[in-house]
């Protein structure tokens, strides 16, 4: 018996593997054919999200609306995407110039998509500008820069695609967000304060516009690392905060997001936090326990403030 056992284990993994495989090849090809043909606007499609998420719906076979403030970054883009895509099953990009900071701006791109296209299925906001250090150094003229990019672009261009999307009835519009749309972390006022607005904003629209069939998410990661970063070792050695900051910021890669973009779209899910379990306590200690949580950030930046800068 125990013979068997032995034997059958194997055979049960293996078939364990292979039902996996299956199931994520079906979900890739049922992901696919969710986007062929839908007209797609990822705004900052030039970043590391941008890029993947853009490499992801083409080879879906989505019409793409690729937006972007550097033009020859736009192109490069395109041609990546060009170079590795069957023309048979796939669509030109079309590429439009597009800084959401400059918010006098959206109205025009978004009249611009509406006249090339008819319609936009999906829009997917990933624009976002970040900015690090103490309240009381950041001037006022760079907290407005940061919430125009932050929320004021993202919900005019929004709202400027979304009678497109009720008339018909149809349409799924994307925020990738952050935690700090959750929680704040000290040194990232503006970043923080514009993420939490973004996301009351849709979590209100959401419900406004459930009635016409138009899906509202939002993707939370902690942090977009870059591709070849990998975050440090923690350790219980070190400070609480240093193991609870650490851990915080443990980077989400570009490829894993965008593929939860898809999925997202795919299963038309309204909210999805992209993080590992520290970030995930954090924000219910946030809510259950909120003097704890003060007391730990706030050492946090007591050790930061009695250490010297580097450089």
């Amino acid at each position: 018996m125990g013979v068997t056992a032995v034997l059958m284990l194997p055979l049960l993994l293996l078939g364990i593997s292979g039902l996996l495989f299956i199931y994520q090849e079906v979900s890739r090809l049922w992901s696919k054919s969710v986007v062929q043909n839908k007209v797609v606007v990822i705004t900052d499609a030039i970043s590391g999200l941008g890029k993947e998420c853009a490499r992801v719906f083409h080879t879906g076979g989505a019409r793409l609306v690729l937006c972007g403030k550097n033009w020859e970054r736009l192109q490069s883009l395109y041609d990546a995407l060009i170079s590795v895509a069957d023309p048979s099953k796939t669509f030109t990009p079309k590429l439009v110039l597009l800084d959401l900071s400059d918010i006098s701006c959206v109205q025009d791109v978004a009249k611009e998509v509406l006249d090339c296209y008819g319609c936009v299925d999906i829009l997917i906001n990933n624009a976002s500008m970040k900015v690090k250090g103490p309240a009381h150094k950041i001037s006022l003229e760079l907290d407005k820069k940061i919430m125009d990019a932050n929320y004021f672009g993202p919900i005019i261009l929004t709202k400027a695609l979304l009678p497109n999307m009720i008339s018909r009835r149809t349409g799924q519009i994307v925020l990738v967000n952050n935690i700090q749309g959750k929680l704040g972390i000290p040194f990232r006022t503006a970043y923080a304060a514009s993420k939490h607005a973004a996301l009351g904003f849709f979590d209100c629209l959401r419900a406004e516009v459930e009635e016409y069939h138009v899906v509202v998410s939002t993707v939370s990661p902690t942090f977009i690392r870059s591709y070849h970063v990998d975050p440090g070792q923690g350790n219980w050695e070190a400070s609480i905060w240093k193991f609870f900051f650490r851990k915080l910021t443990y980077g989400a890669h570009p490829v894993d997001v965008a593929e939860e973009v898809m999925r997202t779209v795919r299963r038309k899910k309204q909210e999805v936090f992209l993080a590992n379990p520290i970030p995930k306590a954090a924000v219910y200690v946030r809510t259950l326990f909120p003097e704890l949580f003060f007391a730990v950030v706030a050492c946090g930046v007591k050790e930061k403030l009695s250490v010297p800068e580097e450089g």
